[in-house]
């Protein structure tokens, strides 16, 4: 290729660059315009911005990270929220536990680890791509329910990648783990944190609270039928042809030992830490502090697996910009009022019949959740669902149950839910298969929610 081949290269690929853009741009006004219908020019000029990211997110007109740190720019530009504010979202303490996790990871990858351990799960479940996929879901599900759905994926992922080498699978294995994680987080109250703020907010009120064991015999059917569904979709146009190793090994190597001391160490702190009430309280220590130091002993002698200086480039720091525009998002649509105009309009729908409107509060929130933080939608939403029911005289427990599942069932998008977020910083997934996957689920989760809410939680609560 000559040096006008390579400058004309360039220029088209430009010129693409430049039209992906303008159609953020577009998608971005053209929300702004139609949210004037409903909303002051502060809110819809949110929602614009908001459309303008999600497009360029997508279409990756625009590398992750630079789209991801644009709130800093955009959000005091058109006087949302002010540059102090939206940077300091970019410092959350989950972020932070991320940072550990992915430390963590990239030790697991460089001592080889994940071969050994990939080899083990091969003996124990079926090693066919379809039988890994409902393991890796399974597993992930389940200890989502027991640990934070954040910290069982980041756990999981680095194993679950290695396994194949396919593109494909890689893919799929990588959203089995994250949709599991989201799906199984919600089978105890303490799974996931959307859980912990109705139960909170349930206290506050003086509302009759849920006990452990029963909010498990109401949620786990819901679950089990939603892992089957996960798996059963990601496994759909795989040929069912053995998996095969790229290595065996037979025994664990000293660096392997070290890394696999540290995450074992590392579970069972989690485990005591995590607050199974009435039984147990936990340590209270924090999580994401305990992530990170894990990922830090990795640097310091007797472990000393991991060199700052061979290994920074390796952690993805593209995802915790995601993450920071994820929070800034949410704190803007608390600031700016948009949260609460948005969940007003639920008061004019009490007029509908309570099945339809129990439908119409799970299809907003699952919504409404994909581009902002399911914690601070749900904190925002669960008082507004509490006055509408007070007023109405529908069943409180009920349609606040139903928007805090709702709220942990967003698969769609990479700032949804953390589970997502991880899954794209592995770099096997990209966000139109994400999209795709979980529209579908998210019209699943939707109708499944409501159908068990109306004919068994309804007998219940």
């Amino acid at each position: 290729m000559n040096w006008r081949e390579e400058e004309q290269e360039v220029l088209d690929g430009q010129k693409e660059q430049f039209k992906k853009i303008a159609i953020g741009v577009a998608v971005g006004f053209f929300v702004f315009v139609l949210s004037l219908t409903l909303f002051n020019t502060t809110q819809a000029s949110l929602l614009g911005i908001i459309a303008f990211l999600v497009v360029l997110w997508t279409n990756e007109g625009l590398p992750l990270a630079v789209v991801s740190l644009l709130p800093i720019i955009l959000f005091p530009a058109f006087s949302i929220i002010d540059t102090k504010t939206t940077a300091l979202n970019y410092s959350n303490p989950i972020i932070y536990l991320f940072l550990g996790g992915f430390l963590i990871a990239i030790a697991v990858e460089k001592t080889n680890l994940h071969t050994f351990i990939a080899g083990k799960m091969l003996d124990i479940f079926p090693n066919t791509p379809s039988g890994m996929i409902f393991s890796l879901a399974i597993t992930s599900g389940i200890l989502s329910s027991i640990l934070s759905n954040t910290t069982t994926s980041l756990l999981l992922m680095s194993i679950a990648l290695f396994i194949t080498q396919d593109v494909k699978l890689k893919l799929r294995f990588a959203l089995a783990i994250a949709y599991g994680a989201s799906v199984g987080g919600i089978i105890t109250p303490i799974g996931t944190p959307p859980n912990l703020i109705l139960l909170g907010i349930m206290n506050e009120k003086a509302m009759e609270m849920i006990p452990f064991f029963q909010w498990v015999w109401m949620v786990a059917p819901l679950a089990f039928l939603m892992l089957i569904v996960v798996s059963s979709l990601l496994s759909l146009g795989l040929k069912n042809y053995p998996i095969k190793r790229e290595s065996k090994e037979a025994h664990l190597t000293k660096p392997q030992k070290k890394v696999l001391y540290i995450i074992g160490s590392l579970i069972v702190l989690l485990l005591l830490n995590a607050p199974i009430n009435p039984f147990w309280a936990g340590l209270g220590l924090s999580e994401a502090g305990l992530l990170l130091a894990a990922g830090l002993v990795l640097f310091m002698p007797p472990f000393s697996i991991l060199d700052w200086m061979d290994d920074k480039a390796k952690v993805p720091y593209r995802i915790m910009f995601l993450f920071g525009a994820g929070f800034s998002i949410a704190k803007a649509f608390g600031d700016t009022g948009l949260a609460s105009e948005v969940a007003s309009y639920l008061v004019a729908m009490t007029e509908l019949s309570p099945i339809v409107l129990l439908f119409a509060i799970a299809m907003l929130i699952t919504f409404t959740t994909e581009i902002t933080s399911n914690t601070a939608l749900i904190s925002i939403m669960l008082p507004v669902i509490y006055s509408v029911a007070e007023q109405t005289g529908i069943n409180t427990t009920l349609f606040m149950m139903v928007a805090t599942i709702c709220a942990s069932y967003a698969f769609m998008l990479p700032i949804a839910t953390p589970p997502n977020a991880i899954a794209m910083s592995s770099g096997a997934v990209d966000v139109k298969s994400m999209m795709k996957y979980g529209l579908i689920l998210n019209l699943v989760g939707v109708f499944l929610i409501v159908l068990i809410a109306e004919f068994f939680w309804k007998g219940i609560l």
